[in-house]
């Protein structure tokens, strides 16, 4: 050939690679552009570098954005990243390469899952269950997508104006709508306390703790008065060692309250803690996708020394990569190697902050864990009180474009990642109470995140939220199943939900909007405050509600999501087949419990089962393929510990617990389960009597459950001295502040009532108290049925529930 064809056929092949390369980075840089902070031109010296360099999945599901000075951006869709990183690969001349060419583990596990590789079964349908679908499927029916928001524009201006117009009209028309259903509903009640004022009565007699209230009220208020007593006689003296501001704080480790007097009604942790005689500090922890959160460590700081304020500060967003070779790990920890304390990590509810675990003095279960020997952890969800982000803003969008999935994948092992790093254990214990419970039901699933139930030592579920209750059925939310997707955006926005809401927060007095929040959810949820001490309410709803987004609401309530397949990880399909076993299995069961044997009380079913966790023999568990063939989790998931509220109209307790009764879970061991007849849905956290009825069990499972080696390292909490096979000492418990020695109430089951217990001689015969707490007296739940017919609800039907006592019938 001669040279001067092979010259223009090598400028022709040149010219064209050229193009081809120019192509391919232009498409790479118009990719990086839509999903962006900023557009070039918007970016300046204070924003930096806000393009995209690649997506990083967290999950085969959970793709998020990394830009190019470091930061992170909320999690996109599938397509996008998956457009981004092929366009980035060919872009740069790599071939399944992240960062420098170096493969990542996330894109791995995404390419081989879409393959089919792990399993062949997978199916494209749209309808198919979580467990089946191909994880490009945007259209499963649990977890839609969420919308995709990019760079601020004029047309991206006016579309947020618009949502921010009409949801602002339209959600305060529904707001107004709930609260005047909330007052037509409380008509009957204050007719019935007025016919009983006039008959010369106190109609809050009728509580079923109402001489308990009245004895706390007395304590409370005389606490209050020796308090402004003791400052007045302080005045002008040095502050008493021991006092908050103090430099040397006595090593003794006893609790004294370093605040009191009248209760001033403040969102501040550290506030009521102190007047318990404990202390909170805050960190701040990032999340996968940039979200700042807040976690706050609850101590006694007759006993600890604070780390410096930089320690508290968040510590980017790579989790699980502390190990105890890194300088800062177990930092926190001032304790000897031989006398640590275990932390547990507590995650609150719905709309609700982890201050709700506080609201209630010595029986908030934060504090008596505290005072019991835990290292207690609180953790809050995305935006909480104060929404936070590494590169949004609150007006961005992007900043509400996530759901509880997010909060299950990102939320949680982020906290769970800094308390370790913090505390220096290998594990903890999880507390979480509804809306915890359900992300981490989602984040424990095997197609999610199972690897974090390997951190976790118990899962303490309490009025776990896995599937819908009754109320889902009520009017208000059949219409709401109603609304399309759409129309949820124009009424509700695409921003926060209802914020009206934290503004009247903000705007109104405290006890006002504390007793207006109270008959607003008590309308919407159908539960009473007939079990929490009323005097405290006003503090219980200062923590509610919190910002969440209107993402997050439609998950819960609208037409595509949790409200349609009344279940977390099932569709409608999968549960109608559920209860189509159940109905077949109900037969054998009560055929199998016409002879059972007497009742087994509470304390001897927690050694049961507490024994049987530390047993080779794994009794009440079903192996069969046909019922775990649809299993949700795998052998990574944690001890679990359940206490379901028996009267809950707002989850179904009793359907998750067969589900593990009845062999559709193997892999997942239940070391204790309890059924809480008469309790509501927030009972188990706020009645008088919970800390009794289920924080001494919580107590307990904790340190029964612990590693042993950790546990080796750690001091003995309080209670849990005694061997299992041993009742504990009643007198062995957290003292109760001003309570003059008094025990803590035990329950309706108490020998004698809490009213004639001698505060002078709390070791006397004829003070002793019951442990059995959970055995109901006679008539003990007839003002029940008179909420029923106010709050229209439908009496619960006793089920005979727990298999244990006999074997599993169904094995």
């Amino acid at each position: 050939m001669p040279a001067g064809d092979s010259a223009r056929i090598n400028s022709v092949f040149a010219n064209g690679y050229d193009d081809k390369q120019e192509k391919e980075e232009s498409e790479f840089a118009q990719q990086a552009e839509h999903l962006a902070q900023y557009k070039p031109s918007q970016e300046n010296d204070d924003t930096g570098c806000t393009q995209d360099i690649e997506a990083r999945f967290i999950t085969p599901l959970d793709p998020v954005v990394e830009t190019e000075d470091g930061g992170r951006l909320p999690v996109i869709s599938v397509d996008a990243a998956q457009k981004l990183n092929r366009s980035r690969r060919k872009a740069g001349g790599q071939d399944g390469s992240g960062a420098n060419g170096v493969p990542q583990q996330g894109d791995r596990i995404h390419r081989e899952v879409v393959a089919g590789r792990e399993d062949p079964e997978q199916s494209d349908e749209p309808d198919a269950p979580l467990r089946d679908a191909i994880p490009p499927s945007r259209t499963n029916p649990l977890f839609p997508s969420l919308p995709l928001h990019g760079p601020p524009s004029y047309l991206r201006s006016i579309q947020s104006l618009t949502f921010r117009a009409t949801s602002t009209v339209l959600s305060l028309a529904f707001l107004l709508t709930i609260v005047a259903g909330a007052a037509v509903n409380s008509v009957p009640r204050v007719l019935r306390d007025v016919r009983t004022r006039a008959k010369l009565q106190n109609p809050r007699k009728r509580r079923p703790f109402y001489e308990e209230e009245v004895q706390r009220r007395r304590e409370r208020r005389a606490a209050e008065k020796e308090w402004v007593r003791q400052q007045r006689g302080r005045a002008g003296d040095e502050t008493p060692s021991g006092e908050k501001g103090t430099g040397s704080v006595p090593q003794d480790g006893e609790f004294v309250p370093t605040e009191g007097g009248p209760d001033p009604l403040i969102l501040d942790v550290g506030h009521y803690a102190r007047r318990v005689g404990l202390d909170c500090e805050t960190f701040e922890v990032q999340t996968e996708d940039g979200f700042i959160l807040e976690l706050w460590h609850i101590f006694n700081p007759r006993e600890y020394r604070r780390p410096p304020s930089p320690h508290h500060e968040m510590q980017g967003p790579d989790i699980f990569e502390k190990s105890r070779k890194h300088s800062g790990f177990g930092e926190t920890q001032p304790f000897s190697e031989e006398n640590k304390k275990y932390p547990v990590l507590m995650i609150h509810g719905l709309l609700q902050s982890s201050g709700a675990y506080c609201s209630n003095d010595d029986d908030s279960l934060a504090f008596y864990l505290a005072k019991s020997g835990y290292d207690v952890w609180l953790g809050n969800n995305r935006s909480g009180f104060k929404p936070k982000h590494v590169m949004l803003d609150y007006t961005d969008p992007r900043m509400w474009a996530w759901n509880i999935r997010q909060m299950g994948v990102l939320d949680l092992p982020a906290l769970i990642s800094r308390v370790l790093a913090e505390t220096g254990f290998p594990k903890l214990a999880l507390i979480a109470h509804s809306q915890g419970t359900t992300e981490t039901f989602l984040a424990l699933a095997k197609e999610q995140r199972p690897d974090i139930g390997e951190k976790i030592s118990a899962f303490c579920a309490l009025a776990p939220a896995a599937y819908a209750g009754p109320l889902i059925g009520k009017m208000y939310f059949r219409v709401m199943r109603l609304v399309s997707p759409a129309l949820f955006r124009i009424i509700f926005g695409i921003h926060a939900f209802i914020p009206l809401m934290m503004l009247s927060h903000k705007i109104l007095p405290p006890r006002l909007y504390s007793w207006m929040g109270y008959h607003v959810f008590a309308h919407l949820f159908s539960w009473s405050d007939a079990r929490w001490d009323r005097d405290l309410r006003n503090r219980m709803f200062q923590w509610a509600p919190v910002y969440v987004s209107s993402e997050s609401m439609r998950w819960w309530l609208g037409r595509e999501c949790f409200a349609k397949h009344k279940c977390i990880l099932a569709t409608r399909e999968e549960g109608m087949l559920e209860d189509q076993e159940d109905e077949e299995d109900d037969e054998v069961v009560r055929r199998a419990t016409m002879d059972r044997e007497p009742h087994v009380n509470p304390r001897k079913k927690l050694q049961r089962n507490l024994t049987s966790f530390h047993s080779l023999n794994e009794r009440h568990q079903d192996h069969s393929s046909r019922r775990g063939r649809f299993a949700w989790y795998n052998d990574q998931f944690p001890p679990l510990a359940l206490w379901i509220a028996g009267a809950d109209d707002l989850v179904d307790g009793r359907r998750l617990l067969r589900r593990f009764d009845r062999g559709r879970e193997p892999h997942v061991r239940v070391v204790h389960s309890k059924i809480i007849d008469g309790y509501e849905h927030l009972d188990v956290i706020w009645a008088m009597d919970a800390i009794e009825k289920v924080g001494k069990e919580v107590r307990e499972v904790i340190w029964r459950t612990a590693d042993p080696e950790s546990a080796a390292k750690c001091r003995t909490p309080v209670g849990c001295s005694r061997p299992l096979d041993q009742d504990p000492d009643i007198h062995d418990d957290v003292p109760m502040m001003h309570s003059g020695g008094r025990l803590r109430m035990a329950s309706f089951s108490q020998t004698p009532t809490l009213s004639t217990i001698s505060t002078d001689t709390p070791t006397s015969p004829t003070s002793q108290t019951r442990l059995d707490a959970s055995v109901e007296t006679e008539a003990e739940h007839d003002y029940l049925e008179e909420e029923d017919k106010v709050f229209n609800r439908r009496p619960s039907e006793p089920e005979f529930m727990d298999l244990q006592e006999k074997g599993n019938p169904l094995e």
